[in-house]
């Protein structure tokens, strides 16, 4: 029998994984500057923490989820997205209390399932970076949280990217809206695609994301949300664009912007590339939004929220199509050439001192003959190797050589601070 990775699962190799390493530590670089720290929560949850957060008629609860009854009886699910989660860990270990400090701000990385087809940047196993801030309703924290991302982006040296934004109001504004919605797709019903009937009687507002042509132009002409707006939720989404121009962060508004997840409400957002990653088509790197019912809707009090994820592989697209000065595999500062067996174990001796000392040390494991040695140290790209005899050993000297340009030292190897020093110095 073959085995083989399933369907929709990558291997993240070394000289990869790198890349990965570089996008996860920028990120935490970035969102401490704003207090953000790091959650872990499990891959696994109850199922309803998704099913009550994402809403019956997202595709994610309906379609995609990965979800099974475990040997206890009890339905789970393989975590679709990062916010739920994050809000159940919130609500459960009841961080909304006085003693904590609010808003409370967490960061989040891991793997993410969707049962969906696999495609370029999105496969069935995918990864999230993503930020949360619960405890505030604030429109500054809306804007903080579209600052903080465009920080992010920029440190990766991405620059040339759109944001766009909408909102979808309070409660009555969606209520007003939803009537509205109705009244001018009813009469199309028979027109929209299967989905998109079934979402008329669930969640119209799904339908303007539909990724279906036909229902795409059907739409156009739909009301827009904006006209619905009560008073509130239009002043918070007017400070909203005040807070953007005044710190010189140019969006756009699209009415018809909704998210994928029915908890959304008032701020949305996506920050979009064009990029040849992507075959010059425009995709969203970075969409969030603010989820103010959430914790109530997973158990907790009255307590507002925003927050926003991506995609890592797709941004690794983009950042290696730019050819980004990404990390590659780390190389040892030397490679230890042991010249028979009897060397072996002072060389053994001397590898595990070198790199007690913070020094990057490799040596042979394989028994090769010593030209085969610096052949693997050529390949490792070593920048040092010291070849160690029975001659070394007695005189207790060794050439230290520098593989850049062939120049070699002699370095005293019963004085190991010489040793570190010179490789080093370089």
């Amino acid at each position: 029998m073959r085995y083989q990775k399933l369907k929709g699962m990558v291997d993240i190799l070394p000289g990869e994984s790198e890349h990965w390493q570089y996008l996860e530590a920028i990120a935490q670089q970035v969102f401490s500057n704003y207090q953000y720290h790091e959650i872990r929560t499990p891959i696994l949850e109850q199922y309803d923490v998704f099913a009550r957060s994402s809403g019956d008629s997202s595709d994610i609860v309906s379609k995609e989820m990965y979800d099974f009854e475990d040997k206890g009886h009890r339905h789970v699910a393989l975590r679709p997205e990062g916010t739920a989660g994050v809000v159940r860990a919130f609500v459960e270990n009841k961080l909304f209390g006085p003693d904590q400090t609010h808003p409370y701000k967490v960061w989040y990385k891991g793997p993410m399932f969707r049962y969906e087809r696999p495609q370029s940047g999105r496969q069935r196993q995918f990864h999230q970076i993503g930020v949360e801030a619960l405890g505030s309703d604030r429109p500054e924290l809306d804007v903080e949280t579209i600052v903080m991302a465009c920080d992010f982006l920029k440190k990766l040296g991405l620059v040339d990217y759109k944001i766009v934004i909408n909102t979808l109001g309070d409660q009555p504004t969606r209520k007003a809206y939803h009537e509205a919605l109705i009244s001018y797709l009813t009469p199309l019903k028979a027109e929209l695609s299967a989905d998109s009937q079934e979402r008329l009687e669930k969640n119209p507002l799904r339908i303007l994301d539909s990724k279906d042509e036909h229902d795409q132009e059907l739409v156009a002409n739909a009301p827009s949300i904006l006209d619905y707006l009560t008073s509130a939720a239009q002043d918070h989404f007017q400070q909203v664009q005040q807070l953007l121009k005044a710190l010189d962060i140019d969006y756009q508004i699209d009415s018809n912007m909704v998210r994928g997840l029915d908890y959304y409400n008032h701020t949305i957002f996506e920050i979009m590339l064009t990029s040849p990653a992507f075959g010059n088509k425009e995709m969203t790197l970075i969409a969030g939004g603010r989820y103010n019912g959430l914790v109530e809707e997973l158990g907790g009090p009255q307590v507002a929220g925003v927050g926003f994820g991506m995609g890592v592989e797709r941004l690794l697209l983009v950042l290696e199509q730019q050819q980004n000065s990404l990390p590659t595999l780390s190389r040892p500062d030397i490679y230890l050439v042991a010249v028979d067996e009897q060397t072996s174990l002072a060389v053994s001796k001397l590898l595990a001192q070198l790199r007690w000392q913070g020094i990057s040390a490799e040596r042979d494991y394989l028994g090769k003959k010593v030209k085969a040695q610096f052949k693997q140290a050529d390949r490792l790209q070593a920048r040092f190797t010291l070849t160690i005899g029975e001659q070394e050993l007695e005189q207790q000297q060794a050439q230290l050589k520098r593989m850049q340009d062939g120049q070699q030292t002699t370095v005293d190897l019963s004085n190991l601070a010489d040793l570190i020093a010179k490789i080093k110095k370089g």
